[in-house]
């Protein structure tokens, strides 16, 4: 591609010629690959340091894994922030993926027991066949248009 300028009676000054850069020669997949990497900003290497320093061992039920079985342990943040990883591991936990899955589901737990917008929810869905001759489908429909209208 050349690129040319011109004077102002309209005549040619100079053509620069413009070469294309060279191709990447690198795999497209090696490409992506390190595109990843960067945007992780060595993020995922957390996993291997915090299976290194605490072992293969759940800390909540102890049960014990091995290479065959090790994605099933997960690292669990312990104040919940998965930017913060500390290199002596001290915001990490290694839990089965059962373990992990009711840490995590006790705060919805919590919620529904206090009485929050989760229970009020399930509330509606599991009443009661009311009266009116209303069954089945019907009155959990019925149901769910009084919720709406009290919102």
């Amino acid at each position: 591609m050349g690129k040319m300028t011109f004077t102002k009676q309209g005549r040619r000054v100079r053509a620069q010629v413009r070469r294309d850069r060279p191709r990447e020669t690198r795999p497209v997949e090696e490409v992506v690959r390190a595109l990843k990497t960067e945007e992780k900003g060595g993020r995922e290497d957390y996993r291997e340091r915090s299976l290194a320093i605490h072992g293969l061992v759940c800390a909540r039920c102890g049960r014990s894994f091995d290479e065959g079985n090790r994605h099933l342990l997960t690292v669990h943040h312990k104040d919940g922030n998965h930017h913060n990883n500390p290199p002596d591991g001290s915001n990490w936990e290694n839990l089965c993926v059962y373990c992990h899955e009711d840490v995590h589901s006790r705060g919805l737990l919590a919620d529904y027991l206090a009485g929050g917008a989760a229970r009020e929810e399930v509330l509606v869905h599991a009443g009661e066949a009311g009266g009116g001759g209303a069954t089945g489908l019907s009155s959990l429909g019925e149901k769910l248009k009084k919720a709406f209208e009290k919102k």
